[in-house]
C-alpha cells in the first residue's frame, strides 16, 4: 500500500477518536445554581447529609455534588441545595456549594499527623465538658481544646459536670487566669435531673459545640438542654475509669431559647499538628504586647532565651498566673493526651 505524503490526501477518516470521547475538552465551568435553597447541615451519616432548609425549617436528606469532593461538608456548614427539597419520605436533594465558613474547629489524630480533621464549622462557642469526678478531670485535654479554640477564633467555655460528687472550685480556679468562663452543672437535690439553667443562658443565641472525654456527661447535658433530644447516655467503667462512647457522630440540635448546640462523640486524643504556636500568642493581647522585643523566632515558652515575657514579668507588667497558664497551653502543644 502506497504511503500518502501530500496533506491534501488526508480526510476525516484519518482522524482517530476514542469511542465515547469527543475531541472537545471538558469545560471546568459549573452551573451557578442561582435557584439553590439555603440549608444548614445538622447531621452526617455515611454519605448522607441531614439539612434544615432555611427559612422554612423543615429537614431534607441530601448528597453532595461530585465536584465538591469527599469530606467537603461537615456539621454546621451553610450550603446550597437543589433537587427535591420538599423533605418528603424518599426525597433526595443535592448539595452544590458550601458557603464561606466563619470558623472551623479541627484536630489531628496526633501531633505528628498532617491530616486535619474538621469537627464542625461556623460554631462561635466551644463548650469543654469535664466531670469533677467519675471520671477524674484531665487538664491536658482541656488545655489542648483551649488551644484549638483560640486558634480557630472560637470563644471557649468550661462546663464542669457531676459537681454533686466533688468540689469544682479547684478546677474553676485553675482556669481563672485565662479568663475562660466556667459554668457548673449539678443534679437537682433528690432527683436524677441535671440543673442546666446557668449553662442554657451562656448558650442562648449561640452556635455551641460540645467536646469532652466519654463519660463526662455530654449527652446527659444535651438531653437536659434540648427536651426530646434522646441522646444515648452511658456509664463509666469502674475498672478503667473511662467512659464508653455513646455518641457516634456529631449532630446539631436547636435550643428552645434560640441557638444551636452541637454534640460530638467523646474523644481520647486531641492532636494539634495544625496549630502554629506563633499564632497562640494572638489570643492573649496583654501578653502579645510584651513580645515586641523578643528575638526573631522566639517561642515564648518557659526558658526561651531573652523572651520579652520574662522581662515583663520581672517588671510586674504581666500577671504571673496568666503567663504561667499561657505557657502551660504552649507546652500542651508538644505533649500528647494519653488514653
Amino acid at each position: 500500500m502506497a504511503r500518502r505524503t501530500a496533506a491534501s490526501s488526508y480526510d476525516e477518516r484519518d482522524v482517530k477518536v476514542r469511542p465515547g470521547r469527543g475531541s472537545r475538552p471538558r469545560s471546568k465551568l459549573r452551573p451557578a445554581h442561582a435557584d439553590a435553597r439555603s440549608g444548614l447541615v445538622i447531621a452526617v451519616d455515611r454519605g448522607r447529609y441531614t439539612c434544615v432548609v432555611e427559612p422554612d425549617g423543615h429537614t431534607v436528606t441530601a448528597m453532595t455534588a461530585r465536584e465538591l469532593g469527599r469530606k467537603a461538608v461537615v456539621v454546621g456548614d451553610h450550603v446550597g441545595l437543589v433537587g427535591d427539597v420538599s423533605g418528603q419520605t424518599g426525597a433526595l436533594a443535592r448539595i452544590v456549594r458550601v458557603e464561606k465558613r466563619t470558623t472551623v474547629l479541627r484536630r489531628s489524630a496526633d501531633d505528628d499527623d498532617p491530616v486535619e480533621r474538621v469537627i464542625v464549622a461556623n460554631a462561635d462557642q466551644l463548650l469543654i465538658v469535664t466531670a469533677v469526678a467519675d471520671p477524674e478531670p484531665r487538664p491536658r485535654l482541656i488545655d489542648r481544646a483551649l488551644v484549638a479554640a483560640f486558634d480557630a477564633g472560637i470563644e471557649p467555655l468550661l462546663c464542669i459536670t457531676k459537681a454533686d460528687l466533688a468540689d469544682p472550685a479547684p478546677l474553676v480556679d485553675a482556669y481563672a487566669p485565662l479568663q475562660v468562663p466556667a459554668v457548673v452543672a449539678r443534679r437537682s437535690p433528690g432527683t436524677e435531673a441535671t440543673d442546666v439553667r446557668e449553662v442554657a443562658e451562656y448558650l442562648r443565641d449561640h452556635v455551641t459545640v460540645l467536646i469532652g472525654h466519654s463519660g463526662v456527661g455530654k449527652s446527659t447535658l444535651v438531653n437536659a438542654l434540648v427536651p426530646g433530644a434522646d441522646r444515648a447516655t452511658g456509664r463509666v467503667n469502674v475498672v478503667t475509669g473511662r467512659g464508653r462512647h455513646t455518641s457516634t457522630s456529631a449532630v446539631a440540635l436547636p435550643l428552645p431559647g434560640g441557638g444551636w448546640v452541637i454534640d460530638t462523640p467523646g474523644i481520647r486524643s486531641f492532636g494539634l499538628a495544625h496549630v502554629d504556636p506563633d499564632r497562640l500568642i494572638l489570643a492573649f493581647p496583654d501578653l502579645a504586647a510584651e513580645t515586641e522585643d523578643c528575638p526573631r523566632g522566639c517561642t515564648h515558652a518557659d526558658g526561651a532565651p531573652e523572651c520579652g515575657l520574662d522581662a515583663a514579668l520581672a517588671a510586674g507588667r504581666v500577671d504571673p498566673d496568666r503567663l504561667a497558664s499561657y505557657r502551660r497551653l504552649l507546652a500542651s502543644r508538644d505533649r500528647q493526651v494519653g488514653d
